[in-house]
């Protein structure tokens, strides 16, 4: 579809490809107000902009334990993290373990901390300090395999997936440390309803994000999270991407977008190409109450495919703002990313990460904060218009805004390799707050404004 032959009003997104903002739809918000009732689940309340940090607890600390991670807790509250992604602290199997300390997701017991880490009560004092600063947390949850010695093992074999000769299976050849559960078992289901329980009850966390989470039956979750929602609101965050997770998720990840982000970078793509993203999100979900998280870093793109800076080199800010203030985005980072981390963290041993200056803890902590107090992109069911604006001949030239009646949010980035002029649009003309600078900056007719590669810059009314 050609962006600068048409302007294009979508509920909830309209994409503005004139040089004047020429006419507004009416009906947007009654659309919006009537697209957010009653689809999928509820959002809690505070998860409604709610940015999210993932930490991995072994890589944190030279420690690498629960105690020495709680002391930096005030430093991400301060940053305007919201939501602390805790990943799998239950102790790891032994038996065809990956590496000297195997891999996260190899689960020997669901109701234990790994002594590596600390115990229970180091975990439950960390969430009650973390509650206390204003955050919420979220346990990792895996629950489509178990490690090779869990228990389970020997005292339920028909919990598990087995080929004619009664032999227990991997999932695939690859996880060759963990062995498939067989949801086609009611006793397994209960088993693990009541695993989940138990870290609610005994911890107070506020939610799980559920590990390969379409590889576990859709009607699982929905009975389990039916039961675990009586117990008090959680926030669901299912590692899949899937319009059909949103019957029993309040999120789902955005790797559709991140491939896209890295493709622009390897000059494989231009950022034109984000709006067929959104095109297909308008259509498919955003009519949803549902998140999508964010983000240009996390465990496995790390360890797997590089860091951002690999991966997207000086565009990796540019990258991230682009994504934060998108319709129903929920951005999130990665343990060290404020460090601007620059090594791949080893997934199957120690491999603390050095913290240095923490150099990119003022850009995060700015874009969490606009993200959390900007009424315009409340991430749970958008109130404000997205307008895509006419990026005129720079195909790597992404400019966007979010409006709700006086406020506004732009957002103009080069995703590009060369520089570019942003085109002179009558729509952005106007006093504004410039995020990054903290100070006023207006922007007038026939002013020429000039983007290197990797250059951003985000406003505010």
């Amino acid at each position: 579809m050609n962006f600068k032959k048409a302007i294009f009003y979508l509920p909830l997104i309209s994409f503005l490809t004139l040089s004047t903002f020429s006419c507004k739809n009416k009906n947007t918000q009654e659309q919006a107000d009537n697209g957010c009732k009653n689809q999928g689940l509820e959002l809690p309340e505070w998860a409604k902009s709610a940015p999210i940090y993932q930490v991995n607890i072994r890589q944190y600390t030279p420690e690498g334990t629960i105690n020495a991670f709680k002391t930096h807790l005030p430093r991400l509250a301060e940053m305007n993290v919201k939501i602390l992604w805790i990943m799998p602290i239950q102790p790891i199997g032994k038996l065809h373990r990956k590496g000297k300390l195997g891999s996260y997701y190899s689960i020997a017991n669901y109701r234990e901390v790994s002594e590596e880490y600390g115990t229970l009560d180091d975990f439950r004092a960390m969430v009650n300090e973390a509650h206390r600063l204003g955050m919420r947390v979220i346990l990792d949850w895996v629950a489509n395999h178990t490690a090779w010695d869990h228990p389970w093992i020997t005292e339920h074999p028909d919990w598990y997936k087995q080929d004619e000769n009664g032999v227990i299976l991997s999932p695939i050849p690859d996880w060759s440390d963990v062995a498939q559960l067989n949801y086609s078992n009611p006793a397994l289901r209960e088993a693990m309803k009541n695993e989940m329980k138990f870290w609610i009850f005994e911890t107070d966390i506020d939610g799980f994000r559920c590990d390969v989470a379409e590889l576990v039956p859709a009607n699982f979750w929905a009975s389990a999270f039916k039961e675990l929602q009586q117990i008090k609101p959680l926030y669901l965050l299912a590692e899949a991407e899937g319009i059909e997770l949103y019957e029993n998720f309040h999120a789902t990840y955005g790797w559709t977008l991140h491939h896209i982000m890295n493709r622009i970078a390897a000059g494989d793509s231009t950022a034109e190409s984000i709006d067929n993203y959104l095109e297909t999100q308008q259509r498919e979900s955003y009519r949803k109450n549902m998140q999508r998280m964010y983000f240009t870093s996390n465990h496995d793109e790390n360890s797997w495919n590089g860091t951002e800076f690999e991966r997207l080199g000086e565009l990796h800010k540019a990258m991230f703002v682009t994504m934060a203030f998108l319709p129903n985005a929920v951005p999130m980072i990665y343990t060290g990313q404020e460090a601007a981390l620059k090594k791949r963290l080893n997934f199957f041993d120690r491999d603390p990460v050095s913290w240095n200056t923490y150099e990119l803890t003022d850009f995060y902590k700015k874009v969490f904060g606009l993200f959390i107090s900007h009424p315009t992109v409340a991430a749970a069911c958008p109130t404000g218009d997205f307008l895509r604006l006419d990026n005129g001949d720079y195909k790597n030239l992404y400019i966007y805004m979010r409006t709700l009646n006086d406020k506004k949010i732009l957002v103009i980035t080069n995703l590009g390799k060369e520089s570019a002029i942003v085109p002179d649009l009558e729509i952005i003309h106007g006093e504004w707050n410039d995020l990054m600078t903290e100070q006023k900056r207006t922007i007038k007719s026939g002013q020429t404004i000039e983007l290197q590669s990797g250059d951003f810059i985000v406003l505010y009314t």
